[in-house]
């Protein structure tokens, strides 16, 4: 199956995360995906386990017919789901771009220009896909799914080209918490390390990113009729806001870039008897995500000091940590194999520091290193995400030679 076919078959399916569903996967068009990839994997010639949270598990034995060398077993691992921003179907499909604005959708005036994405300029003479304006494309994740699924099909077509074992692995909701990655079993995989394609632009490769958590605070007020309401209302609301208004100003999402942390309220519910926020903290640095965290608590109790114990409560929940504390020293060898393979295929490659989260930073925390690696698509969780498709092609081409340099490679 041509790999362009592949992707668009993956955005037919629905497969949009649900926050607050309580199940996982959070929607049943992440299952319908992985029947599918299984099924696929099966035609492939893989052994396949479909586990619990419809988590599918492939595996290529390794073709190299010297017994005295041995290949890492190295994974691959891409997220089922796409991002809650827009819920409706993907209609994508491919434009022959010459150059200039893509229009979109005629009907209701929606356009790409140049002006605002400027890196389309770069793909002028290629393929790209795209949406019809009223969705996300979906190359996050599963562009993934197809470069990994078109990998795995070169080398079942060419036996010639020898590899190490290979573990395939999709999980479903990633958008919401990484929560399929942590639900996998990493021992039972037995892989020596893995990869994601979850960050963005050809030569793009990610081992570090943030240290995340998040803070649930709940204020506690005490209602009264505004007639007799002097010297007892106490109100949760404004508690709320003069808490948020405690946080430091300049260290929001909107005034931070590169390796700047931030704290970021991202949601307020309530009434005058309880309210609640929800805050996020990111950090590169342990020391500073510790810092962060710590302010919060000091904070809240401070805040119980001037108005009394039990006004604040807090509650911490851990999200990820930063991918980088698993990849030092021999953990590195991945990235360097990479950066190694991305040249071979005429790929300059440049690390970013991720301002956000992706599978491979729990993985890396449970044990096994994981370097994320460009999957070739644009403004991700966007209706103007695009995926120019020689893009797509060298992203394959990148893991069959990740694949091929282990298997040739010396350690």
């Amino acid at each position: 199956m041509d790999i362009v076919e592949r992707f668009l078959n993956y955005t037919r399916i629905n497969t949009t995360a649900v926050s607050d569903a309580g199940k996982l996967p959070s929607s049943s068009g992440q299952t319908e995906l992985a029947n599918l990839l299984a099924g696929e994997l099966r035609d492939l010639g893989l052994g396949v386990e479909m586990r619990d949270h419809s988590i599918v598990v492939g595996t290529l034995p390794s073709n190299i017919k010297d017994a005295s060398r041995q290949a890492p077993v190295i994974a691959w691992v891409a997220h089922m789901d796409t991002s809650g921003e827009y819920t409706t179907d993907t209609k994508a499909h491919v434009v022959e771009y010459q150059g200039g604005d893509i229009v979109l959708n005629k009907a209701l005036d929606i356009v790409m220009r140049v002006e605002e994405f400027p890196e389309l300029k770069r793909y002028e003479g290629d393929r790209i896909i795209v949406t019809d304006g009223t969705s996300l494309l979906g190359a996050d994740n599963k562009s993934a799914i197809a470069e990994v699924m078109h990998a795995m099909q070169v080398l079942q077509d060419n036996p010639q080209i020898e590899h190490g074992e290979v573990k395939v692995v999709f999980v479903p909701d990633e958008e919401i918490g990484l929560l399929g990655a942590k639900a996998l079993d990493v021992p039972s995989l037995n892989a020596d390390f893995a990869y994601t394609l979850d960050c963005c632009a050809v030569g793009e490769i990610v081992y570090e990113n943030w240290n995340a958590g998040e803070f649930h605070i709940t204020f506690r007020g005490q209602p009264a009729h505004p007639m007799s309401a002097k010297g007892k209302l106490r109100n949760a609301i404004l508690y709320a806001q003069q808490y948020i208004g405690m946080l430091p100003a300049g260290e929001r999402p909107e005034h931070t870039e590169n390796r700047e942390g931030y704290y970021w309220v991202k949601a307020i519910q309530g009434s005058v008897a309880s309210a609640k926020i929800v805050v996020d903290i990111r950090d590169f640095t342990v020391e500073g995500y510790d810092k962060r965290r710590n302010f919060i608590d000091t904070l809240a109790a401070s805040f119980n000091q001037l108005h009394g114990e039990g006004t604040v409560s807090v509650e911490y929940r851990p999200m990820y940590r930063n991918a980088a504390e698993g990849l030092k020293g021999d953990n590195f060898y991945p990235v360097e194999l990479a950066l190694e393979a991305m040249k071979a295929i005429g790929v300059e490659p440049y690390a970013i520091p991720m301002r956000g989260g992706y599978d491979g930073a729990v993985l890396s925390e449970k044990g096994l290193p994981c370097p994320n690696l460009f999957c070739g698509a644009h403004n991700f969780h966007s209706i103007y995400e695009f995926l120019p498709v020689a893009s797509l092609n060298k992203a394959s081409e990148m893991v069959i030679e990740i694949l091929k340099r282990a298997a040739a490679a010396k350690r």
